[in-house]
């Protein structure tokens, strides 16, 4: 044990992890740094911040996630979804696993995913990188050191980039491998060096666990109005979407950027920090989200730089479209200390639509948000998954069918009884294009996204006159404080709108043939909300 880090009673050896390296636990930021530099991980940026690499891994590899098959989550695993592993084979991966770890150094981090303590899980870190520990410290709360002597971990994650799968031996895809053993209360990952992998293991831990509880998990921001948490609105979206960005209000109070849940007591981040992605990013548009890039400890991942300055370069794009920054929330000036809130009064889903066809804002029924939400229609953003380089549409149930453990309905009926039982207000916003379809129009201008969002927080928006659209039947202002009347109505914004008449028929279609799949399972009022 090194100077300054806390070694709990429950050690990896209490856990049949053994005969390793030396092991660090619970090191702190500086610590972190420190050893990620020594082991030549990455490099000292600009203000103590951590420039890394991720190597070919530059997103997460979705197909490559299993959960194992056991009997008691059998029924319960949406398996269309979900590629399933044998409890052997898992058992083999594991056993290999830890036989590849032998005589190597590993960091120790016993974090929590969920500010609320009545809700939250005890989940402890093993990562062969340093930098992946100190990135998970960001992200993940963190308890006090006095509770870490006794801390006592009801998962545990280990992350070693190092070892290959072998998919006829271990009954996966390929050589990397995430598998989830809900039974065993272990998550491996191997052979991907992508930070994302360990903070979406456990948000699809806990899309799994709360549910049972009444809990809506949802992949979403939140904020809420200065001083009144009783007004907060949640961000559903996808990656790309503007979930970071647009929470991210100077004049609402910040709960988190991208992963929370609903209670019978409100909203509550299940994080501790922010993953922010920094393509484009600019000191005049964000300057918050920009000032942490440079700021002790933030990491850095796969971003080009200047050798000699160490001068980032948030335009080139040539590692990957998918750089981001990790660092803790209270890097932004207006995080919430408790990163809990009120009940939502708002709802907010992003969609980025690479047709040009819908809306920038769109006023929804409590049956359309339950259509929309299961749809989850948007544009995958380069980068964000491998294979990606250009915006192409796409339905992820829920806005983040990746990391839904359970069927889709199982979460839309939860959003929807707590819509009715709180009464909050839904809307849908497009941040993807307008006067035409991507390569042709333009992406959604930010500062009318931004106007548009206020008049809905703070209400004024319900007052105006609103349309019904043909397409879609929801509800469409036809005016807006501070925003051009004719980008309200997208098909005034294409040159050519028989084309886009053309356009929206066949994302009508799309939709249709997409929400099939849900029909047996709703209720009356939202396949009166379907289309077609």
């Amino acid at each position: 044990m090194t100077s300054g880090q806390v070694n709990p009673q429950f050690r990896l050896e209490d856990q049949g992890i053994k005969d390793l390296g030396n092991v660090y636990y619970n090191l702190l930021e500086p610590a972190l740094v420190e050893a990620a530099l020594k082991r030549n991980e990455g490099t000292l940026g600009k203000g103590g911040s951590f420039l890394v690499t991720t190597g070919k891994f530059t997103g997460r590899s979705p197909k490559d996630k299993h959960v194992v098959k056991t009997e008691s989550v059998v029924d319960s695993i949406w398996w269309e979804n979900n590629a399933a592993m044998a409890p052997e084979k898992f058992d083999v991966l594991y056993a290999d696993m830890l036989k590849h770890m032998k005589g190597k150094d590993y960091y120790v981090q016993d974090l929590i995913g969920g500010a609320d303590p009545a809700h939250s899980i005890n989940v402890r870190m093993v990562t062969e990188l340093a930098w992946h520990g100190l990135f998970i410290r960001h992200m993940l709360r963190r308890p006090d050191q006095e509770d870490l002597a006794d801390f006592t971990a009801d998962f545990t994650i280990i992350n070693c980039p190092s070892f290959k799968a072998d998919p006829s031996r271990h009954g996966c895809r390929s050589d990397t491998v995430i598998a989830l053993n809900f039974d065993r209360k272990i998550i491996l990952i191997g052979n991907t060096e992508y930070a994302g992998e360990n903070k979406k293991s456990v948000f699809t831990l806990l899309n799994y666990l709360l549910p049972e509880q009444g809990i809506m998990p949802m992949h979403c921001s939140a904020n809420h109005a200065t001083g009144n948490p009783v007004d907060t609105a949640v961000f559903f979206g996808l990656s790309g979407t503007g979930k970071t960005t647009l929470s991210a209000d100077p004049k609402r109070t910040l709960i988190g950027d991208d992963e929370h849940g609903w209670s019978d007591r409100g909203t509550f981040n299940f994080e501790g920090g922010c993953y922010a992605k920094t393509i484009s990013l600019s000191s005049e548009a964000e300057p918050e989200i920009y000032a942490t890039t440079s700021k002790f400890a933030t990491v850095i991942e796969n971003m080009v730089f200047d050798p000699y300055t160490k001068e980032l370069d948030f335009e080139d794009d040539s590692l990957t479209a998918n750089m981001r920054c990790a660092y803790p929330l209270e890097y932004i000036s207006n995080a919430s200390e408790s990163a809990m809130g009120g009940h939502p009064k708002n709802i907010i889903m992003l969609t980025c639509d690479a047709f040009g066809v819908l809306p920038p804002i769109a006023r929804l029924t409590p049956a359309q948000a339950m259509y929309h939400f299961l749809s989850g229609f948007t544009s995958k953003v380069a980068g964000t998954e491998r294979g990606v380089t250009e915006p192409e549409p796409t339905f992820s149930t829920c806005f983040g069918a990746p990391f839904m453990p359970r069927r889709p309905e199982a979460y839309g009926n939860l959003l929807r009884e707590k819509i009715a039982q709180h009464g909050a207000t839904c809307w849908l916003v497009n941040t993807g294009w307008t006067g035409g379809a991507y390569g042709t129009g333009s992406r959604m201008p930010i500062r009318a996204t931004r106007g548009l969002l206020t008049s809905a927080l703070d209400g004024s928006l319900a007052q105006v006159e609103f349309r019904k659209d043909p397409n879609f039947g929801f509800d469409v202002p036809v005016t807006a404080p501070g925003v051009a009347e004719v980008l309200l109505d997208p098909r005034r914004t294409w040159n050519d709108q028989a084309a886009y008449d053309a356009q929206a028929a066949k994302l009508v279609k799309m939709f249709a043939d997409n929400f099939a799949q849900y029909v047996p399972y709703i209720d009356n009022d939202v396949k009166a909300a379907a289309i077609g």
